[in-house]
């Protein structure tokens, strides 16, 4: 199965950080990324499928109340993708904002890089 990278965008962002069941995340996970995907994050690197399955069933516990939403369309270009993000309680302002964008190849994607442009402190 060939995705787009506009596609890729939305299930990286709803489907898999957003999806509690380890089994089904993982599934979307292989079918999603690369086997060597490495994921650029503000403050890591986490490289391969096995990292990445860890690192967002991590951020489910850290935050089980919270949800990821698009804060507009997914756009692509050739082999980019890019989809920016809200974090937070579900009804309520969002915690953090920012913006994925990603690498394609053969219809995975391969490098992800998560930029967070605004943190808001709780009230």
């Amino acid at each position: 199965m060939t995705s787009s990278p506009t596609e890729l965008m939305r299930r990286n962002l709803l489907d898999v950080f957003n999806e509690p069941d380890p089994d089904r995340r993982a599934a979307v996970i292989a079918e999603t990324y690369t086997r060597d995907v490495v994921w650029h994050e503000p403050d890591r690197i986490n490289q391969g499928r096995t990292e990445f399955e860890r690192r967002a069933a991590e951020m489910l516990t850290d935050n089980p109340d919270w949800v990821f939403w698009p804060a507009g369309p997914a756009s692509g270009l050739d082999d980019i993708g890019h989809l920016g993000f809200h974090y937070g309680p579900p009804d309520r302002p969002p915690m953090v904002s920012g913006m994925d964008i990603a690498r394609v190849e053969d219809g995975r994607i391969a490098e992800l890089y998560t930029i967070v442009t605004e943190i808001r402190p709780p009230l």
